[in-house]
């Protein structure tokens, strides 16, 4: 089983829990529909990666994202994340109303920072978390908390009424503006802030 870090301590998540469009811009982008209800998708363990692929049967995408980790019943930690996305097999199964999977659940599709330890339960804190992808040292997405469509302490509400979340369990909470194509070569930094101070991140060699 593949784990990532908490605390610099390993951590083995059952699953990976994803919300899709949780950004109103992402979605303009994309041409998507803003959605009535909170959009849920899976990524198995043998997601998690640390290595960036630019390439899995076709060209890959990014999708940056704040991520919790969860722990007792609460968000307990937070981190960054790469939602790696086949778009052209994901259109091609949206057109035919089909899920996503194929698309998003492939070997090494999740790539995450270290986790850092938050208090989850103040409100006020978690509305001042923010994150940044910088490629070649150029910011291509930026997003924060209080720009999501469902936060943080309603999707955990919300996925507690139909699914078992599991110690150590991973929930990705969407992604704003900016997504794009993987290079190889590119130089990717993913970070987390907290009052536009740096908590974690995470840089990866695209190839």
């Amino acid at each position: 089983m593949n784990t990532v870090l908490l605390n610099n301590r390993p951590i083995t998540p059952s699953k990976i829990v994803c919300i899709g469009r949780n950004y109103v811009e992402h979605i303009k982008e994309l041409g998507n529909e803003l959605p009535t209800e909170m959009v849920v998708f899976f990524k198995p363990n043998s997601a998690i990666s640390t290595k960036l692929s630019a390439f899995h049967q076709e060209p890959l995408h990014y999708e940056g994202e704040l991520c919790f980790l969860y722990q007792q019943g609460k968000f307990t930690a937070i981190g960054f994340g790469l939602d790696l996305t086949k778009r052209g097999l994901q259109t091609k199964l949206k057109d035919k109303a089909l899920p996503w999977e194929r698309a998003k659940a492939f070997n090494g599709s999740a790539l995450f920072s270290e986790f850092i330890s938050i208090q989850s339960n103040n409100e006020e804190l978690m509305e001042k978390f923010s994150l940044e992808l910088l490629i070649n040292d150029k910011i291509v997405q930026a997003g924060d908390v209080t720009k999501m469509m469902v936060r943080p302490d309603k999707i955990l509400v919300d996925l507690q009424q139909f699914v078992t979340l599991e110690d150590g369990d991973i929930v990705m909470t969407g992604t704003p503006k900016g997504v794009g194509q993987v290079n190889a070569e590119d130089v990717f930094v993913g970070k987390v802030l907290l009052s536009g101070i740096e908590i974690t991140r995470a840089t990866w060699l695209a190839q």
